[in-house]
């Protein structure tokens, strides 16, 4: 449990500065301030992050209700969804040199393992049609940002191949995957502009983000994990949320809970999230992620996030976003026990699950076998419900959200009522081509 004798650490946007732990008529009043449904403030949702024991109990209540309400309201009752994916690394060469990361590494190390510095277009459809037959729908690219930039071998790559960027080899993947195995591409490509979003639109339903934080602390001071990574900038993070808006793109976005922001920053990154789903409503759901700390990292010896901690960011998350926001707490980075304190704090959506590939973002943290999670979350009287990349109300109002190129790709894998995914394994064929 959280030891609220240790004073919290509020971050104004000006300085970073103790503060004393809420008093016992602040919490009295935030918690009340969210049971009768009312928009709380910056400072309120502070409070409420701070909540453990009974507090936390009766905050946790308040979002599961709010959950739940949300559900009903599109005929979604206990329903908690996840998509089933295939996650293909594209490339694990990055710009940037988070403290907390064991996804990138260097072409050295990429050269004595006997791997190639991308994984070939052939490559990346054999991961995908091997998704496909054990009924995925999602591909998942990951990779690291504009790795071009720092390392030439990179850019060697991809000239030798015709490319002049990672992401135009982005797109020509994606394109390889819809046109041979009909899997809807979700990309993770790191920080784009709204020219290379709309690039990039006709050949994926839905793409990613992590905003983390808002802190730009954790960006500009020597030691903190975003020094030296151009692309943690928060200022420039949040552009592509806005500009993802802007190029009508259902887009998945979050918080990392842990890595040095203070009770402030981590209030502060809900409201900023909150902000751009208000102005674009592109913003499909919202990850509540926990630090795991791993070796190898320059952050190894950071204590994990503390659970009472994480459960109290998921509850807020669910206030400050509302009933209709999807929100996604991956179920590989906590014990069975605590799947089920996730739902208890708001959560309706597991994000994608792999029956084929491990999670290349945390490898020592393995997928739940599905069925598995499906017990784990009937434990919590909800039904573990599949659903493609693109949440239902994007699929439903597919004219408004989907690439026109991507239409038939969406309607052959989602239910046209539900909007949610049907069935097919193997996949269908023959696949439309995309251009």
């Amino acid at each position: 449990m959280t030891d609220l004798s240790i004073p919290m650490v509020r971050a104004e946007p000006a300085e970073h500065a103790a503060v004393e732990r809420p008093s016992r008529e602040a919490l009295d009043a935030a918690l009340a301030a969210a049971e009768a449904r009312e928009s709380i403030d910056i400072d309120q949702a502070v409070t409420l992050l701070s909540c453990s024991g009974d507090d936390l109990a009766r905050l946790q209540s308040v979002a599961s209700a709010m959950r739940d309400e949300g559900l009903d309201a599109v005929g979604r009752s206990r329903q908690v969804t996840y998509s089933r994916k295939v996650f293909i690394p594209l490339t694990r060469l990055c710009r940037d040199r988070c403290h907390y990361c064991t996804f990138v590494t260097v072409p050295g190390k990429l050269a004595r393992a006997g791997e190639g510095l991308y994984l070939e277009l052939d490559e990346v459809v054999d991961l995908a049609r091997r998704g496909a037959e054990l009924g995925c729908k999602e591909a998942l690219f990951t990779l690291g940002d504009r790795p071009e930039e720092r390392w030439p071998e990179a850019r060697e790559w991809l000239a030798a191949r015709g490319y002049s960027s990672t992401l135009d080899y982005v797109r020509a993947a994606a394109v390889a995957v819809l046109t041979e195995t009909g899997l809807l591409p979700h990309l993770n490509p790191g920080v784009m502009s709204l020219e290379e979003i709309r690039r990039l639109r006709p050949v994926a339903p839905s793409m990613g983000m992590m905003l983390e934080t808002t802190s730009r602390r954790l960006f500009t001071e020597k030691g903190q994990p975003h020094y030296g990574s151009p692309d943690k900038d928060p200022i420039v993070r949040m552009q592509v949320l806005r500009d993802a808006g802007t190029a009508r793109v259902p887009f998945t976005t979050g918080i990392l809970v842990g890595i040095g922001e203070s009770l402030y920053e981590r209030a502060e990154s809900l409201f900023a999230i909150a902000e751009v789903q208000a102005d674009g409503g592109h913003v499909q759901e919202v990850i509540v992620q926990n630090f795991r700390a791993k070796p190898d990292t320059a952050m190894r010896s950071t204590p994990d996030a503390e659970m009472t901690e994480f459960l109290a960011a998921v509850a807020v998350a669910r206030i400050v976003l509302g009933p209709h926001m999807r929100v996604q707490a991956p179920p590989n980075l906590v014990s069975p026990a605590e799947c089920a304190a996730l739902i208890a704090s708001g959560v309706d959506d597991w994000g994608g699950v792999s029956p084929l590939t491990p999670d290349h973002v945390n490898p020592e943290r393995p997928w739940p076998n599905l069925d598995a999670l499906a017990a784990r979350t009937a434990e919590s009287d909800f039904v573990l419900t599949e659903r493609i990349t693109a949440q239902p109300p994007y699929v439903l109002d597919g004219a408004g959200w989907i690439d026109p190129a991507l239409a038939q790709h969406v309607a052959a894998l989602a239910d046209p009522t539900t909007g949610l995914a049907v069935d097919t394994r193997p996949a269908p064929r023959p696949w439309p081509a995309v251009a």
